[in-house]
């Protein structure tokens, strides 16, 4: 590395759209105006969304996060759900302790909801692609009494025991590759021929975003960082989108204060974006970073702001 780091050129591209979507957005917004109408604490249960920054945040204004119901201290305080889904278990469950709750659930992951339930009705086998122990999966696969085959991959899909003749139904996670689902959704339609496909809407508009702006840029990069979280299923998708589409290098990051400098040893070109779940903040945190130690050009896609909102509930708005 130079002896004056600045002396190094760097190009930023900094990728839009990035960071927050609609869903993440209205979660937050929901434990935020629970904390000012009930005061503190307000408990949730799991992580409201995928981000340590978010979830440190929340808790210095008085969120306490939980992993069960059975772990609140004082039934007498409200309970916010996480955004990934909740089986109908925990709604039940909430009921029964008689617990003040709200459901953060993200809408397009209540559309899964709904699509499960109806395809049950129906008495079709389910197929539900995605990945195994996430919340968002466990909280769709509890949405009905009948069995869920998950597949992760196109390997579970020739596993699958459903006859072959059979009529299936199949939806996603929402937060999958485009790229990966394809060939599963393939494996599935070579395997069974008369199938109700995933909606298109089924992988989130903020997911397609993100990763269509990543593959726009990525061959440009010599290393490509997303910001996010390890235990986000976007942030992941991102990483190997990147990777996928030309990228040298691609990492994630949760943390830009704990970011390894030595990684832009002969580095020109680095791109930037940030999954659905990480805040701005951390993103001008980390250009800020670079910027006090290279010599930055940025550069920052255009791209079509969304414009999606998703509404609290109205017995949070009465928040003062």
């Amino acid at each position: 590395m130079p002896t004056d780091v600045n002396q190094q050129k760097l190009n930023i591209y900094l990728v839009g759209p990035r960071g927050f979507c609609a869903g993440v957005d209205r979660a937050i917004l929901m434990v935020e105006e629970a904390l000012k109408k009930y005061g503190k604490p307000v408990y949730v249960r799991h992580e409201i969304v995928h981000n340590k920054y978010v979830v440190q945040d929340l808790k210095s204004k008085g969120a306490i996060f939980i992993d069960e119901l059975q772990d609140i201290k004082n039934k007498d305080r409200p309970v916010i759900f996480s955004a990934h889904g909740v089986p109908k278990s925990i709604p039940a469950e909430a009921k029964n302790l008689k617990l003040q709750f709200y459901d953060a659930t993200c809408p397009l992951v209540s559309k899964i909801h709904r699509e499960v339930e109806n395809y049950e009705k129906q008495q079709l086998p389910i197929i539900l692609i995605g990945h195994h122990n996430h919340p968002e999966v466990i909280g769709t696969m509890g949405q009905i009494k009948s069995p869920v085959h998950l597949v992760e991959n196109k390997q579970d899909v020739a596993k699958l025991s459903i006859p072959n003749d059979q009529a299936i139904a199949c939806v996603t996670q929402t937060t999958l590759s485009l790229d990966d689902t394809k060939s599963i959704i393939h494996a599935i339609k070579k395997k069974y021929s008369h199938i109700i496909e995933p909606k298109k809407s089924d992988i989130c508009y903020a997911t397609t975003n993100r990763q269509m702006a990543v593959k726009k840029i990525a061959s440009n990069c010599d290393l490509f960082i997303v910001i996010g979280a390890y235990n986000s299923s976007n942030s992941l998708r991102l990483v190997e989108v990147a990777k996928q589409y030309g990228a040298n290098k691609s990492i994630l990051i949760e943390n830009p204060d704990e970011f390894d400098i030595s990684l832009i040893n002969d580095v020109q070109n680095i791109g930037v974006t940030a999954s659905a779940s990480a805040p701005e903040i951390l993103v001008q945190n980390f250009i800020q970073f670079l910027k006090e130690n290279f010599t930055t050009k940025v550069y920052e896609t255009e791209y079509i702001k969304e414009d999606i909102n998703f509404k609290i509930p109205q017995q949070l708005k009465v928040a003062g």
